[in-house]
């Protein structure tokens, strides 16, 4: 059975996002925008990514700082599928790798 405090918090973070996404919408339907302001907006969805995944970083764990640059490494080339991709798989390999 899932922990009440932790199912409280996922639907909450859900809410958050959800929010987040239909609020450019609703704020911004009659408005045109700036190209910097268009580049900032669509920045968005990877801020909040990385608000979720940054905690893990700080522990100091030597895999999860490797998966850290190699990602880095790949967010400077690509898109941010094949990014998140990216990430999962050289964290989890690093991980396996070094323990």
């Amino acid at each position: 059975m899932i922990d009440p405090m932790n199912l409280t918090t996922i639907l909450l973070m859900a809410l958050v996002t959800y929010l987040t996404r239909i609020g450019g919408y609703v704020f911004l339907r009659n408005r045109t925008l700036s190209p910097k302001l268009s580049t900032v907006l669509e920045s968005a969805p990877g801020c909040v990514l990385i608000t979720i995944i940054a905690p893990d970083f700080v522990t100091g764990h030597p895999a999860d700082l490797m998966a850290l640059g190699v990602t880095m490494a790949a967010a400077t080339r690509l898109s941010i599928l094949p990014t998140v991709v990216i990430a999962i798989a050289s964290a989890g390999l690093l991980r396996s790798m070094i323990a």
